[in-house]
């Protein structure tokens, strides 16, 4: 498994932000948790739906440190962000290092055919039929779409994954999940609260995997560009609630800088959302100051044309300066044609 290399003032960054208070969701959603396995303070319907959407809405933050340790940006410690990775992966059924090389080439080609992420959507060779109607299972049953998405990467044919010390971490990180929830499964079966299993864990699993997905619709769907600054819809929240979910999601919603710097520390992504528009005023970026204004401008995308890239319009790709096989500093500058940027650089 490749590890992200650091310049110093990165690796400097990183140590130096405060991320243990956006850890608040992990002890949070072992209370949800908790609560609905011991229906408190009572089994009425009102108390188990509203432990059921908050207990979601912590598995979606999860998912979120999810992807900060797929970057190793979690912390300075690589190895905190590459374990609790893991940890988190066999939870949600992906392999960690299946989503690490599937969001390290996200990153590189974003909305290209090989943004093996963003398929369906990103592949030519799919028809706009087949996308029309498998966004409504990538949607609905975002649970189990999610792991085969990402796992195309590992068992494809025409799989990028050639490394044999990766291919080998990989099985290893499968059979894992296997035997942790083959374990799972067959206790609950022993001891008769399969039930229980599913109103606890797969529910509010199951609903932040929908969180999940629209929030990856929601970014991505109907872009064009393969300019990370334009080929992704970025939301700076003016109220608190879209402040408080872009905290404790990591700052992720800041998602074209994200795209662009893969490896800077999530609590200067606003500063870099600004440096760019002051940077290049010309240019009309698409940023929201809600997620909701972000899904509306979506919504067409996902209804009539869900896309990306060549499936929303635009041209073929031009050839990129370099294969990777890791995060870089600056996608821009590092992978992409210059003939598919429009955004300048900031130093």
């Amino acid at each position: 498994m490749s590890v992200t290399q650091f310049t110093e003032q990165e690796l400097k960054d990183l140590e130096e932000k405060t991320t243990i208070p956006r850890f608040l969701f992990l002890p949070l959603g072992v209370i949800g948790l908790v609560c609905l396995a011991i229906y408190w303070p009572s089994q009425a319907i009102g108390w188990q739906i509203f432990w059921t959407l908050f207990t979601s809405y912590c598995l979606f933050c999860w998912t979120s440190c999810f992807h900060e340790c797929s970057h190793h940006t979690l912390s300075g410690s690589k190895n905190a962000s590459i374990w609790l990775g893991r940890v988190l992966g066999t939870a949600m059924f992906v392999p960690y290092t299946v989503y690490r090389e599937s969001h390290i080439r996200h990153h590189a080609y974003l909305n290209k055919p090989s943004d093996w992420e963003l398929w369906p959507y990103s592949d030519p060779n799919t028809s706009l039929r087949f996308r029309r109607i498998f966004i409504w299972f990538d949607l609905g049953m975002g649970l189990f779409m999610a792991p085969y998405i990402y796992g195309r990467i590992f068992w494809h044919k025409d799989s990028p994954l050639t490394d044999p010390k990766v291919r080998r971490t990989i099985r290893y990180e499968y059979a894992v999940m296997v035997l942790f929830w083959g374990s799972v499964l067959g206790l609950c079966a022993f001891y008769g609260v399969l039930w229980d299993l599913a109103r606890v864990w797969f529910l509010p699993h199951y609903l932040a995997g929908i969180y999940q997905n629209t929030r990856k619709f929601t970014e991505h769907l109907g872009m064009s560009s393969y300019d990370p600054m334009l080929g992704t819809r970025t939301v700076v929240g003016s109220n608190l609630i879209t402040k408080l979910c872009t905290y404790f999601n990591f700052d992720i919603f800041v998602h074209g800088p994200h795209h662009r710097h893969p490896r800077i520390a999530h609590n200067l992504l606003l500063q870099k959302m600004d440096d760019y528009q002051e940077k290049n005023p010309e240019i009309k970026y698409p940023v929201f100051t809600t997620y909701w204004g972000a899904i509306i401008d979506m919504a067409p995308a996902f209804l009539f044309k869900p896309g990306v890239g060549m499936n929303a319009g635009a041209p073929a790709p031009a050839k990129e300066k370099k294969q990777i096989d890791n995060f870089v500093q600056d996608v821009a500058k590092e992978v992409i044609a210059d003939d598919d940027l429009v955004t300048k650089p900031v130093d």
